[in-house]
């Protein structure tokens, strides 16, 4: 299936910035894929980049404060997959933001490969004065 979007094939959520409600972001996720017909894998990968990149942000911008609110925006726009995570915390440095090494086996610090792989684009949005705003973008097709 190939789906060519106009605006109607968007939406927005809210969220506390509470872990729990990570699973409602992936629920949404895995709907808009499979409207804008991404592939099972494909799905479960930009579902887990999404809950990872959702996840930094009660991590890092909120600094584990459970009392802020992460909105996350889905758009289908001709072949591509827009998530848009906006926060209102601890501004993130792009220039220092790297995953560790893969050869470095522990857990943990694999979100930014996690979310790299599952994306094209990886960009934070600069001319958002205070918190963030990441722009994570897929195509859509090429046996998805």
């Amino acid at each position: 299936m190939e789906c060519i979007a106009a605006m109607k094939d968007s939406a927005v959520i809210s969220i506390p910035s509470d872990p729990k409600y990570l699973s409602v972001i992936r629920s949404v996720v895995a709907a808009m894929g499979g409207i804008c017909g991404l592939g099972d894998s494909a799905v479960e990968d930009v579902k887990l980049a999404v809950d990872e990149a959702c996840a930094n942000v009660i991590r890092h911008a909120y600094r584990g404060d459970t009392g802020q609110k992460i909105v996350v925006k889905f758009r289908v726009i001709a072949k591509r997959f827009e998530v848009v995570i906006e926060d209102n915390g601890v501004k993130a440095q792009p220039h220092l933001i790297a995953g560790r090494d893969l050869d470095d086996v522990r857990p943990g610090g694999l979100g930014i490969h996690l979310i790299k792989r599952a994306f094209d684009v990886f960009q934070f949005d600069e001319r958002k004065r205070k918190g963030n705003r990441l722009r994570l973008v897929r195509r859509i097709g090429g046996g998805q």
